[in-house]
């Protein structure tokens, strides 16, 4: 994984590229997306010709079916602002797979490229575009105090090289005390369609992370990437497992939501 060059202006206007599973299933965390950017003075433009990145069919030895899901969304972000993503692994696939997948193709490909060098997972963009502090918030910001564990994903961890920003985010925010738990880095089964192919191998994973978030005692655990979280959470739900399970964005909104605006550089 390449380091990337960040803009050194922030941007006035982004898109949202909001994923299938904030779309269908959690959709609170495109909303809180929405507010924490808008909170920047950002213009927050979702193209609603949106749909899927490609990832399933991809993940799933199906390149030519990716590559007619992502062809559809190639020509929704015209303009050349940044393109915002609420999941690791849905940035991973547009920022490191549509270039692969099109560079054969005199037309698409350079649309690939152009688009994937303005793909940012969220966490990043907050923290080296927009430059998000929370520590210089009051101590009763978002109170009562919480302790929680950060899953990362496995595309957003080793594709993307985002659990840095998650952990700075988190780090910084008052009465949050972020524990780290013994299998962190490990994934959680879900992988797309592997758990589908492999649930028994997909079950005990998830199962073990469970178990080692819940072993910290930590509040709830938070991730940016919707899939893992609807695994975690639904699989220590079936457990009887303490462990309530929040999307990133959501969990920063409801801690800051009534901090003053701007808090990064975007004023």
């Amino acid at each position: 994984m390449s380091e990337r060059a960040y803009p050194k202006a922030v941007p006035s206007h982004v898109y949202l590229f909001a994923t299938c599973l904030v779309d269908l299933f959690v959709p609170a965390a495109g909303l809180d997306t929405v507010r924490l950017l808008e909170r920047e003075q950002l213009t927050v433009h979702y193209p609603r010709g949106q749909s899927c990145c490609g990832q399933p069919a991809y993940s799933s030895g199906n390149p030519d079916e990716a590559r007619r899901v992502a062809a559809a969304q190639l020509d929704l972000f015209a303009e050349p602002w940044p393109v915002i993503v609420p999941s690791g692994s849905c940035a991973g696939m547009m920022r490191h797979h549509w270039p692969a997948l099109f560079a054969d193709d005199p037309v698409n490909g350079p649309k690939a490229r152009e688009i994937a060098s303005r793909v940012y997972e969220l966490a990043e963009f907050l923290v080296n575009v927009l430059h998000i502090r929370f520590d210089t918030l009051p101590h009763d910001v978002g109170s009562p105090e919480e302790r929680v564990v950060l899953h990362t994903s496995c595309a957003a961890r080793r594709e993307m090289g985002t659990r840095g920003h998650g952990v700075a985010l988190l780090d910084g925010l008052p009465g949050v005390t972020r524990i780290e738990h013994e299998r962190e880095s490990e994934c959680c089964g879900f992988g797309g369609t592997f758990s589908l192919k492999h649930p028994d191998i997909s079950g005990a994973m998830v199962r073990d992370k469970v178990a080692s978030a819940c072993a910290t005692g930590c509040d709830r655990l938070v991730s940016a990437d919707c899939g893992c979280l609807l695994n975690i959470g639904h699989a220590a739900a079936k457990q009887g497992a303490p462990l309530p399970v929040e999307h990133l964005a959501t969990f920063l909104w409801r801690r800051t939501a009534d901090a003053t605006s701007p808090l990064g550089a975007a004023q």
